[in-house]
């Protein structure tokens, strides 16, 4: 069983998907390694096309928040703080204000779909902005769902659990991630892997190392790999 989709399956579900906007979605999401609520709320103001720089925000960024005053935790939505009842929209909004955002270079091919994309009107726009894609984050695990079954790709198996599983938008940002170590398995390779991901823990970064690696495999081969014989030392 496979562990993770390589560049020429990922190509096939790109080519099965049946329309511009599906094709974007698999290219965004294997190329720039994002989370699917991160493509999901990409807007066009995000993109800049002339440098080929896309803009996401770390939506896994969890927010600490506390009245002020009582030290209450507080939802995201709260005006007014539920136990002293002292108004909080500046605190929730400064703490927005402070949420991490990534920017991620694009490859030109990409670039020229994602303007193709725009000139045929395909953003959606919603209270004022407009956002790449107009789908929820189910409408996005079907279509990824009905490509790979189109394209006839196996299930996965996680290298961590031996549990099998379909091909989801998540085993794309895999893919690239295990492409990049492969690419590059230096401590500056997986840095900048970790900063394109938008991992806060190099160590979630480094489990890709036992993700893509067949050094076991061909380590172990080489042990019994005919001139390798250490019986005489």
């Amino acid at each position: 069983m496979k562990t993770y989709l390589d560049g020429r399956e990922i190509e096939l579900l790109e080519k099965v998907a049946g329309n511009l906007r599906d094709q974007l979605l698999i290219r965004l999401l294997s190329r720039l390694g994002c989370r699917v609520s991160e493509a999901l709320g990409l807007t066009v103001d995000d993109i800049d096309l002339a440098q080929g720089l896309i803009t996401i925000e770390h939506l896994k960024t969890r927010l600490n928040l506390q009245c002020p005053s009582c030290g209450t935790h507080l939802g995201r939505k709260h005006v007014f703080c539920p136990v002293c009842g002292k108004r909080v929209e500046e605190v929730i909004s400064k703490a927005r204000a402070h949420r991490r955002v990534r920017t991620l270079p694009v490859d030109q091919d990409t670039v020229s779909m994602l303007k193709e994309f725009i000139k045929q009107s395909g953003p959606v726009e919603k209270n004022d902005r407009k956002f790449v894609f107009g789908i929820n984050r189910h409408r996005a695990w079907q279509i990824v769902k009905r490509c790979a079954e189109q394209a006839g790709l196996p299930e996965l198996v996680n290298p961590e659990t031996g549990r099998r599983h379909g091909v989801s938008p998540h085993r794309l940002r895999d893919g690239i991630a295990v492409r990049a170590k492969k690419t590059d398995s230096s401590a500056d390779g997986l840095r900048l892997l970790q900063e394109h991901l938008g991992h806060a823990s190099f160590n979630t970064t480094a489990r890709y190392r036992k993700i893509g690696s067949d050094e076991h495999r061909e380590w172990y081969d080489r042990l019994w790999t005919k001139g390798n014989d250490s019986r005489g030392t």
